[in-house]
């Protein structure tokens, strides 16, 4: 039997077979012999000891396409980035962190914007020409009038999707809108492990339909991105590509040299100048990184 890991905690794998449910599983000891780890979104092939109580032992892990390592994930196909308009305003910075990491792990992005419904026509504008330009999937909803979310529903479809963004900007309320059976299935899972989703910091994947899953990740203020080099961080702007071919000098920094060309489009205003703004501070914060 073949299924995919929904969650792990605590040695316990929860795996998701279509048409039978969640089986909570234990992995075999030759995984741990072999130093290979179960993660979640990993397609598995099982032994069920019992179809009762829905218990059995992972004793394959089929291969991965992809393997993300924050958060520790396999088979994910895109990342939903999820902010709000207003309500909280959206933190750029915050955003730009999260862009800049599934840049580093080459995965697409679509960005999502949430409370459409009391946000106004210019602000709405300029978080799309911001992140468009940039080559992003821009998607606004209203999660509280249940508007968009067909166009999210489509964009899923056929994948497992990474959904990410700060807490309180509506990312559980949507998974229950493209999902109304969640709750039970993730009701089943915290009964098993004595545990609540909205108290969990652990990663789950819920499915919503056939091949289609989305992974519910804990909410975050900060993202780390001291692993990559000053050096490095135009590279992960896809924006900037066009145009730092013809910068004055090679390796520019885009900060203080002459003649730089991407300097140039911030002022034409094709590339956004929050995020470039966004670029200089992170940049300077990379280069204060003693590195040895």
């Amino acid at each position: 039997m073949q299924g995919k890991i929904m969650k792990g905690i605590a040695g316990f794998y929860y795996v998701h077979v279509e048409g039978k449910g969640i089986y909570e599983c234990k992995a075999k000891g030759i995984f741990r012999k072999e130093g290979i780890k179960p993660l979640v979104g990993d397609n598995v092939e099982l032994d069920v000891l019992d179809d009762v109580e829905m218990l059995g032992n992972i004793r394959r892990i089929l291969p991965r396409k992809s393997a993300l390592v924050r958060p520790a994930v396999a088979n994910v196909d895109q990342a939903l980035i999820l902010f709000a308009i207003v309500k909280p305003n959206p933190n750029f910075n915050l955003l730009d962190r999260f862009l800049i990491r599934m840049e580093r792990q080459n995965l697409p992005t679509i960005v999502c914007f949430n409370k459409e419904d009391i946000a106004s026509p210019e602000e709405k504008e300029a978080l799309r020409k911001s992140y468009e330009t940039c080559g992003y999937r821009v998607l606004f909803i209203s999660v509280h009038e249940n508007k968009g979310v067909d166009e999210v529903r489509k964009m899923l479809a056929g994948k497992t999707t990474t959904l990410a963004g700060p807490s309180g900007v509506g990312k559980s309320s949507l998974i229950n809108l493209l999902s109304p059976e969640t709750q039970m299935e993730t009701g089943e899972i915290s009964q098993k492990i004595e545990r609540g989703r909205h108290t969990t910091r652990h990663s789950e994947i819920i499915a919503l339909g056939e091949s289609t899953y989305i992974m519910d990740t804990p909410g975050f203020t900060s993202l780390d991105i001291s692993e990559i080099t000053k050096e490095e961080l135009s590279g992960y702007y896809p924006e900037f590509r066009d145009y730092e071919p013809y910068c004055k000098f090679r390796g520019c920094a885009h900060i203080g040299e002459p003649s730089c060309r991407v300097k140039e489009a911030v002022e034409e205003g094709a590339i956004s100048r929050v995020r470039y703004e966004n670029y200089k501070v992170l940049y300077q914060e990379l280069k204060e990184i003693r590195r040895y």
